[in-house]
């Protein structure tokens, strides 16, 4: 799965580059902002240096303005990366579908594949600059804001760690409840699209017949499963913030009351407490980052695997390996033919079919709604193949033909008709 959404990355592999390193240049700037603000605390405000401080306050400035470009420059590169990506992947998938036979089409379902090719995609275009962007900020932030804190004192600094660990395994423990409710999720979206589908296709059949009532019930019925799926899922999710809060306000309260101690015996400064605070903020917005990453990859990884699906399948139909390059005369021969759609009961809606037409006779075929009429059509041009036995036109099988040649000497006029500007 991976392997074919990265093939989709193609010309955007700069940008998907150049993003996480911009990322990493803002987090080391903004990682030295707190030792500098530690610095004049402790060397400029407690002496009265005035100097000092304008000196230090314009380095802090300058690496607010260094974060501040190197944030822009990674958001616009992590945006031309993930609409790229996600342009590839629809083109991708639309042009797979192009092969596809209509037992293909059947497998995914119109709505199945307009579902992929519109919020998955959009999923996966979240989930992807998530990732080059929040994904790179947030470890290295959090990595950065350890060192340092580590570095300023290693005692208050294991706090850090302590919370680090045991937010981390919830987080885990959360995401493995979630993702099994948002995988569910997209099926139901596919259910109702396929409503939503069906009623404004045959919206005039429905107002004939006065089937309002009975669509808005249907439609009602896919939506609240969508809903039902999405509040399991959140109330899963939503128990994010609360452990983040919890573990933030933990953490601030315990370095500031050791702190304190701390500084009334002389082993810490107020601007070394300033520094740690905000180096604990730091980890625990790095964790926050990273319980939303996992939130829209939980989303994303149903979807990628729904993708990746239609750009993998394979046409069940394919041209010989020396195709007959003409069709020699219009006739028509069934000969044993049973036929039966993969997607289904299995049942064969053909059975032992023969039936010879010549070329220029006109034939009827009569029967009632669900008697296999259109069926028997689609294995003429070989939209379907035949289960067993075969179809031959002009003398000779179907699956003998270049498909291309075949369908341009079949006219098949469906029951629904479009015409395309």
């Amino acid at each position: 799965m991976l392997k074919t959404l990265a093939a989709q990355v193609k010309e955007f592999k700069k940008d998907s580059i150049l993003t996480p390193v911009f990322m990493i240049l803002e987090v080391l700037f903004e990682m030295l902002i707190p030792l500098l603000m530690a610095s004049i605390i402790d060397k400029g405000v407690e002496t009265g240096d005035i100097g000092h401080i304008c000196k230090v306050g314009a380095a802090m400035a300058v690496l607010a303005l260094c974060g501040l470009w190197a944030g822009m420059m990674g958001g616009k590169y992590g945006a031309r990366a993930s609409t790229g990506f996600a342009r590839n992947l629809r083109k991708a998938m639309y042009d797979n579908i192009q092969n596809f036979s209509f037992s293909n089409i059947d497998k995914f379902s119109t709505a199945g594949l307009i579902t992929r090719l519109t919020t998955d995609v959009t999923n996966l275009q979240m989930a992807y600059q998530m990732l080059l962007r929040m994904f790179t900020r947030a470890p290295a932030s959090l990595l950065c804001a350890m060192v340092m804190a580590f570095t300023i004192h290693a005692e208050l600094a294991s706090i850090y760690l302590i919370a680090v660990l045991a937010l981390g395994a919830c987080l885990v423990f959360i995401m493995s409840r979630a993702t099994k409710y948002f995988q569910q999720v997209f099926r139901k979206y596919d259910d109702l699209n396929a409503s939503v589908q069906e009623n404004i296709t045959g919206i005039r059949v429905v107002k004939a017949y006065v089937r309002e009532e009975y669509e808005d019930s249907k439609f009602f019925k896919a939506a609240e499963n969508v809903y039902k799926m999405f509040v399991k899922a959140e109330n899963i999710i939503i128990m994010n913030m609360p452990l983040m809060m919890f573990t933030v306000y933990a953490c601030i309260l315990g370095i500031s009351w050791l702190g304190a101690k701390m500084i009334v015996v002389d082993e810490l400064t107020t601007g070394e407490l300033m520094s740690l605070l905000t180096y604990c903020m730091n980890i625990m917005m790095s964790l926050m980052m990273l319980s939303m990453i996992f939130v829209m990859v939980t989303m994303s990884f149903a979807s990628a695997k729904r993708i990746t699906e239609v750009i993998n399948e394979e046409s069940d139909l394919h041209n010989p390996e020396h195709p007959v390059m003409e069709v020699p005369d219009g006739s028509i021969e069934f000969n044993h033919v049973k036929f039966a759609y993969k997607k289904g009961s299995g049942e064969p809606v053909l059975k032992d079919i023969n039936l010879s037409i010549a070329s220029g006779e006109t034939i009827g075929i009569i029967g009632g709604t669900g008697s296999a009429k259109s069926s028997m059509v689609n294995l003429i041009s070989r939209l379907y193949d035949v289960t067993e036995g075969s179809v031959k036109v002009g003398g000779r099988d179907v699956r003998e033909y270049d498909m291309e040649v075949l369908r341009n000497q079949v006219a098949v006029v469906l029951q629904k008709n479009v015409l395309f500007s």
